[in-house]
């Protein structure tokens, strides 16, 4: 007896589509009544011969997207999630038909999904940018340019076209001629050096690092010594007002001390020259005048 041959991910997504496309198309009424009955009663049912009946429009649909050169199935099954958020949020009563509203949604998850799988740097994050990603190849090929720089007119016309900004046209186009890179990769054949060799390293040095500890745990033994100048009062006003992530107001300080707000100014202004003295004395003022001011 001769073994059947394993089924494939090719001969599986193929069985499925022509299953797809045999689901009956749905007359007004009857695509009305599965919306009331799934949206009111949660009648699984219902929803089933509802979204069953559009994979049809997936399917179409994906077929579009293949150019970017994503797996069909991928893109069928992102389609199929945005089918089951239409249906989630299509209303019923409203004068439209499911297909109309659901194209909406199953384009959305589709581009979604291109974005994010393109290429491994995200492109098209801004309204601008997904426009841009999505028609410019199509532009192009009306403005018959595809090679080489867009020329100004061809930009500017782009820009009006879609409604963005010509410095996002030439940005995109730039993206989209260029393919990804890996920064272990040799600048050139035979060579030894890769990209990321010439990757500036933008954090501090070593040495910067730890003299910015030192210094900054010398001002703040330098500060507290210095806080012991002030009476109770100055210093309570001092750490509300200058000490404290929510700083406290002159007036409620005022109220809590049984003051005016103009008393607690003073007193603040007082306190603060008297540590700024208390620093300079001992610390030289280099640097702490941010502390104090």
């Amino acid at each position: 007896m001769a073994r059947e041959a394993p089924i494939t991910a090719e001969t599986a997504e193929r069985r499925y589509i022509r299953h797809a496309m045999r689901a009956p198309m749905l007359a007004a009424d009857h695509e009305h009544d599965l919306a009331v009955r799934w949206k009111e009663h949660q009648d699984e049912e219902a929803l089933h011969e509802l979204t069953s009946a559009y994979m049809r429009l997936v399917i179409s649909m994906a077929s579009r997207f293949k150019a970017y050169g994503l797996p069909h199935g991928d893109l069928i099954q992102e389609g199929s999630v945005g089918l089951m958020q239409a249906a989630a949020r299509f209303e019923p009563d409203r004068a439209v038909r499911f297909s109309t509203y659901a194209g909406w949604w199953v384009r959305a998850a589709m581009q979604d999904y291109v974005l994010r799988n393109w290429s491994i740097v995200r492109t098209g994050t801004t309204a601008a940018g997904k426009s841009l990603f999505f028609n410019l190849r199509r532009l192009r090929a009306r403005l018959g340019d595809l090679d080489g720089r867009l020329n100004p007119e061809a930009r500017q016309k782009i820009a009006v076209e879609l409604g963005v900004d010509v410095e996002d046209v030439e940005a995109m186009a730039a993206r989209l001629a260029a393919g990804d890179r890996s920064l272990n990769a040799p600048v050139a054949a035979g060579a030894d050096d890769a990209y990321q060799d010439f990757l500036a390293d933008e954090a501090d040095d070593p040495e910067t690092v730890v003299t910015a500890k030192l210094d900054g745990a010398a001002r703040q033994s330098a500060v507290a010594r210095a806080l012991k100048v002030l009476n109770p009062r100055e210093l309570a006003i001092v750490k509300a007002r200058r000490l404290s992530e929510e700083q406290r107001t002159l007036e409620s300080l005022g109220e809590e001390m049984g003051v005016s707000k103009e008393r607690v100014r003073q007193v603040e202004h007082g306190a603060l020259a008297k540590l700024r003295k208390a620093l300079e004395s001992e610390y030289g003022g280099a640097g702490l005048a941010g502390l104090v001011g």
